[in-house]
């Protein structure tokens, strides 16, 4: 039998909702014992290594009422939270760029600030946006599950089969660019990356390409020797693809230089960057003219540039979380000599 937390209840003065487990749930769908008691809290016979926070939201405004609950279970978890925010509102894909962008930063701020506050800056963090029901897979025991009511949960998320293969995507079918394409390091992939990563998956139909910084060309990085291989990275960015959005053709290959397959591929029609990469959007659309191929429509995302577009709260909370990959090296670094400065 699975060994997982199961948390039931809340103080409304904490929370201005009933938090409560899945009762009856394991990892792998199987009922466990059940009690009708009040409010009351099994504690793990096993550390939180995974936590799963589920809960609905009426749209793409904020939640805020989710703080308290993402902040303490980032606090607890010790490897691995996976946020799971499910809404109607997800199978509507006229919803402005602006909107997925703010409500996927709100809550990666909110649960990664949690974690560097831990001292936990490795803690793997993943943010999914669901519409309809349907099968969820996972790749590894969840420990703790956290299930927030504020409105109705769709029955079928109760049970979390483990190892089914058939995910509805319905609210993955109204996307206006088949072939969308972006590029980076993405070493120690972290908040800033799956913010850039899901909203080209957000718009993408069919297939997506993702260019990962070739070794060579990183050899004058800050603390080099902690960065990963390309094997790893491409693996990293693969895994998070096929969990925020399974279906989709994944084409994550490595680059040597700033184009990858944007300098030869006919066929993408868009390109996701950051505001810190827009020079390297701007030559490859001098490459794509010079050589007759047509122009990309340019996505950029806000939220990851030290000079986004953030309300002054969130600003203050991303400059605070430092979500860079510098930043992460620098911290395995110190952390090994027992310091915990990491030099910007």
């Amino acid at each position: 039998m699975s060994c997982m937390s199961l948390f039931v209840g809340a103080r409304p003065r904490v929370l201005p909702m009933t938090l409560r487990c899945c009762l009856g749930i394991t990892s792998r769908g199987r009922r466990l014992g059940t009690s009708r008691s009040s409010t009351f809290l099994i504690r793990p016979v096993q550390p939180r290594r995974t936590i799963l926070v589920i809960t609905s939201i009426p749209d793409f405004r904020s939640p805020s009422f989710l703080s308290p609950v993402i902040v303490k279970a980032a606090t607890e978890a010790q490897t691995r939270l996976i946020i799971l925010l499910i809404s109607a509102a997800f199978e509507d894909y006229d919803a402005g760029w602006e909107d997925v962008q703010a409500l996927l930063t709100f809550v990666y701020l909110q649960a990664t600030e949690a974690a560097h506050n831990m001292d936990n800056i490795l803690l793997d963090v993943n943010v999914l946006l669901r519409g309809s029901v349907g099968a969820l897979n996972w790749d590894e025991k969840i420990d703790v599950i956290f299930l927030l009511e504020k409105e109705s949960i769709p029955r079928d998320y109760m049970y979390l089969p483990h190892g089914e293969e058939e995910i509805r995507r319905s609210h993955f079918e109204r996307i206006s660019y088949p072939v969308v394409a972006l590029g980076g390091t993405f070493d120690h992939l972290h908040a800033g990356h799956k913010i850039l990563l899901s909203m080209a998956l957000w718009i993408t139909s069919q297939r997506i390409i993702i260019g990962v910084t070739d070794d060579v060309l990183l050899e004058k990085k800050a603390y080099k020797d902690e960065l990963q291989d390309i094997m790893t990275r491409t693996s990293q960015v693969r895994k998070f693809l096929s969990l925020f959005r399974p279906g989709l053709q994944y084409d994550v290959v490595p680059i040597n230089d700033v184009y990858g397959p944007t300098g030869w591929d006919p066929n993408i029609q868009a390109l996701v960057v950051s505001h810190e990469t827009l020079s390297g959007a701007r030559s490859i659309a001098t490459h794509r003219e010079s050589h007759g191929l047509p122009p990309l429509k340019t996505f950029i995302i806000d939220v990851i540039s030290a000079s986004s577009k953030l309300d002054p709260a969130n600003e203050e909370m991303l400059n605070h979380a430092k979500m860079s990959s510098t930043c992460i090296r620098g911290w395995i670094v110190n952390k090994r000599k027992g310091s915990h400065v990491i030099k910007q």
